[in-house]
């Protein structure tokens, strides 16, 4: 079985013993790209119980990561978001603004700006990651064609101030590691460092880095809700994963 927490605990561990080091993002764009190191990034879409699970077994190996909740009550629950800032890990805004306004820029930029604060309440949030929302018509970063998110106190956002070029972009979005059938929005352009790679689990991820065949820098993206040792869990996600892959792939073959 892929996507357990028992994979994730051998993958973390696989890192480590080749040499990598483990940033949040917020450090990542202060310390620059020198040396081996992974860019741990979670995005908690929903079930915020799975991502508190996944921060307990980067505590207890030293690592620390990003944390982005949306403001939804089914990612935004406040003792977690304490639990996990409490172990060092970054806590970051997974806004959705634009598409959740359909469209009305005016509108978005005031709940970004409401809902940055109330997650500050919590966390110095310093990056915001967009939520991708598929079945959308619109496409939350391009809020940044009119406004300018530095302005709100912030450092940066992945998919505007990381070189995909240079850093390998994996994502379990679509839980799966070789999502580009269903992947709407979560691309990024990377060039040379890619290489035309793909990997079908996280085993062959595991054997990659182990055996030395994988690129120094790395963000790893992934979504916690889909990563559990229980199997009920585990099966319906499975399942319901498998049923919004077919509508995805719907809506890229319509947009393509």
């Amino acid at each position: 079985m892929d996507f357990t927490l028992t994979v994730y605990k051998r993958l973390l561990e696989t890192f480590n013993a080749a040499g990598y080091t483990f940033r949040r993002l917020e450090d990542h764009l202060s310390e620059g790209t020198e040396g081996k190191f992974v860019i741990l990034r979670h995005d908690v879409d929903r079930k915020p119980g799975f991502s508190l699970a996944a921060a307990k077994i980067e505590d207890e190996r030293g690592i620390h990561a990003s944390y982005y909740f949306r403001m939804v009550k089914c990612s935004f629950h406040v003792p977690v978001i304490r639990e996990i800032a409490a172990m060092g890990h970054e806590i970051g805004y997974h806004y959705e603004d634009l598409a959740a306004a359909r469209g009305d820029m005016e509108r978005a930029i005031r709940t970004f700006e409401t809902h940055l604060e109330g997650l500050r309440e919590f966390y110095p949030v310093k990056t915001v990651c967009m939520h991708g929302r598929p079945t959308s018509g619109w496409d939350s970063r391009d809020l940044w064609k009119r406004y300018d998110y530095r302005n709100f106190g912030l450092i940066g956002e992945p998919y505007f101030d990381i070189d995909f070029t240079d850093v390998f972009y994996l994502t379990d979005t679509g839980r799966s590691w070789d999502n580009r059938k269903m992947n709407v929005r979560d691309r990024v352009t990377m060039g040379p460092v890619h290489g035309g790679t793909y990997f079908k689990s996280t085993e062959e991820i595991i054997s990659a880095v182990a055996s030395g065949d994988f690129p120094h820098r790395v963000m790893l993206n992934t979504h916690p809700e889909r990563w559990t040792d229980s199997l009920a869990p585990w099966l319906k996600q499975y399942l319901w994963q498998n049923f919004k892959n077919i509508i995805k792939r719907i809506i890229v073959n319509r947009n393509s």
